[in-house]
C-alpha cells in the first residue's frame, strides 16, 4: 500500500512536472485578422506576413528554445468580436502578447491590455496609440500596451502634406492650395484627420471640408464633382482596397483634376492594377522596400515567405513585410524578457525600450530603424513617399521623397 501510495506521488509530480516544463516552453500569442470583412484586401497579406514569421520563428528555435503557440482568427472587422477573442486568449490561453489589426477594435482594447498588461502590436497606425502615458491634453486614453511598426497615420498623412507643399511651389503654384481629406466616417479613415488638418494649415494650405466615401467599392461620381467643384488641389485618402479604385475611376470619368495622396493601406500593385489607366502620380507612403528591391534583409524575408509558398515565386506586397517586421520586433522583445525574469506580458513591453535605433536582426534594410521609450511610443518617424503610375499595363513605382518628421510635443498620442 505504502509503495502504491509512493509509486502515485511519484507519478503525480512527474506529471505535475512535465506539465510545468510544457507549459514553460510555450507561450501563446493571438492574432487578430481581417480576412472577410471590408479591409480583407491589405488584411490577408498583411496576416499572412504575421502567420509566415510566427511559424519561422517557430520553425528555427523559437525564443531561445521557447515555442510560440498562435492561433489566428478572422474577426472579419467587427469589434464585438475582436473583444471575445482577447478575452478568450486571454482566460484560456495566458496570452502574453497579441498581433492585432484594426483601428477601431484596436482603439477599444486600449484600456484592457493597460490593465491585463498584454502588449498589443496592432497594423493600425492611429496617433491615439503612442502617448503611453496621457501626457498630451489631447490623448483620450494613455496606450502604455500599444505598439506598431510604422509611422503613425498622422504622422504618414504630415509626410505628405509637407511633400505636397514643396510640390506646389515645385509647380509654380500660385495661392494657397487646396486640401480635403476624403474617406468614410470611420475611425480608421478618421485617425489623422484633424491632426493632419492641422499641419496643412500650418503650412499654408486651404484646407475644405473633409468628403465621405463609403469603405465599400461604389459610385463617388457626386464626390469627385464635389471635389472638382471645391477646386481641391491635394486629395488625402483614408480608404483602402476596392473604394479607392472606385474613387480613381469615378474622378477620372468626371474630369477631376486632383493630385491623390493615400495612406499606407490604400496604395499598392493590386490598386493600380485594378484601377488601370485612371492612376497617374498616385503618391502613397511606404515603411518597407518591395518585395523585388536588393536588400541584405530581403533573403531572410524571402525565406519566412517560402513557410506558405514553398516554391518561394509570390510575389508578396510591402504589406506582408510589414507584418514580419511587426512580428520580429515582438520577437526580440521577447528574448529580452525570457533573459530578465521570464516571458510576461510586462517583460515584453520593457523588452520594447531596450533599444535605441532598432532593426530586428536578419532584416537590415527591410524593416526601418525605430525607438520606443516609456513616454513615447512613435517608434518610427521616417515616411518614404513613393509615387505609382499605370501605362498600359505597365506598373511604375519610384521613390520620391523622404520626411523625418519632428518629435513635437504637441503631436504625442494624436
Amino acid at each position: 500500500m505504502t509503495k502504491k501510495i509512493l509509486l502515485s506521488t511519484t507519478l503525480a509530480c512527474f506529471a505535475f512536472a512535465s506539465g510545468a516544463a510544457q507549459a514553460e516552453d510555450t507561450v501563446f500569442v493571438g492574432h487578430l485578422a481581417d480576412m472577410s470583412g471590408p479591409t480583407a484586401f491589405v488584411g490577408k497579406p498583411y496576416a499572412d506576413g504575421v502567420r509566415d514569421a510566427l511559424a519561422y520563428i517557430n520553425a528555427h528555435g523559437g525564443i531561445d528554445g521557447t515555442k510560440l503557440e498562435y492561433e489566428t482568427i478572422d474577426y472579419a472587422y467587427k469589434v464585438p468580436q475582436a473583444i471575445a477573442s482577447y478575452k478568450k486568449w486571454l482566460s484560456r490561453k495566458n496570452m502574453v502578447a497579441m498581433q492585432g489589426w484594426g483601428t477601431a477594435d484596436t482603439e477599444a482594447l486600449i484600456s484592457f491590455a493597460a490593465k491585463d498588461k498584454t502588449p498589443i502590436f496592432s497594423a493600425s497606425y492611429s496617433g491615439h496609440l503612442t502617448d503611453p502615458q496621457g501626457k498630451n491634453p489631447n490623448t483620450t486614453k494613455p496606450a502604455p500596451y500599444n505598439f506598431f511598426y510604422g509611422a503613425s497615420y498622422s504622422d504618414a498623412c504630415r509626410g505628405l502634406v509637407q511633400w505636397a507643399a514643396d510640390d506646389w511651389k515645385a509647380k509654380g503654384g500660385k495661392g494657397k492650395p487646396k486640401f480635403t481629406h476624403i474617406g468614410a466616417n470611420h475611425p480608421f479613415p478618421n485617425a489623422p484627420k484633424e491632426a493632419c488638418a492641422e499641419y496643412a494649415t500650418e503650412l499654408g494650405f486651404d484646407v475644405q471640408p473633409s468628403v465621405v466615401i463609403s469603405m465599400k467599392p461604389g459610385d463617388f461620381k457626386a464626390q469627385c464633382l464635389s471635389l472638382k467643384s471645391s477646386g481641391t488641389n491635394y486629395g488625402y485618402i483614408g480608404n483602402l482596397g476596392g473604394s479607392v479604385q472606385s474613387l480613381i475611376k469615378s474622378c477620372d470619368t468626371v474630369g477631376t483634376d486632383i493630385q491623390f495622396m493615400s495612406n499606407i493601406w490604400g496604395g499598392d500593385k493590386l490598386v493600380f492594377k485594378a484601377a488601370g489607366e485612371g492612376v497617374k502620380n498616385y503618391i502613397f507612403p511606404t515603411m518597407t522596400p518591395f518585395w523585388t528591391d536588393d536588400v541584405p534583409g530581403m533573403k531572410l524575408v524571402r525565406e519566412i515567405s517560402k513557410m506558405s509558398d514553398s516554391t518561394g515565386k509570390e510575389e508578396r506586397l510591402h504589406h506582408y513585410i510589414r507584418g514580419v517586421c511587426s512580428t520580429y520586433f515582438m520577437k526580440e522583445s521577447m528574448e529580452w524578457a525570457k533573459a530578465h525574469g521570464g516571458i510576461t506580458g510586462e517583460n515584453v513591453k520593457k523588452g520594447m525600450y531596450v533599444h535605441k535605433d532598432w532593426v530586428p536582426k536578419g532584416l537590415e534594410g527591410v524593416c526601418l530603424a525605430a525607438t520606443w521609450t516609456p513616454e513615447d511610443h512613435r517608434g518610427i518617424n521616417q515616411v518614404n513617399i513613393y509615387k505609382g503610375n499605370y501605362n498600359h499595363g505597365d506598373i511604375k513605382v519610384e521613390k520620391v521623397n523622404q520626411v523625418t518628421l519632428e518629435r513635437r510635443v504637441d503631436w504625442l498620442g494624436y
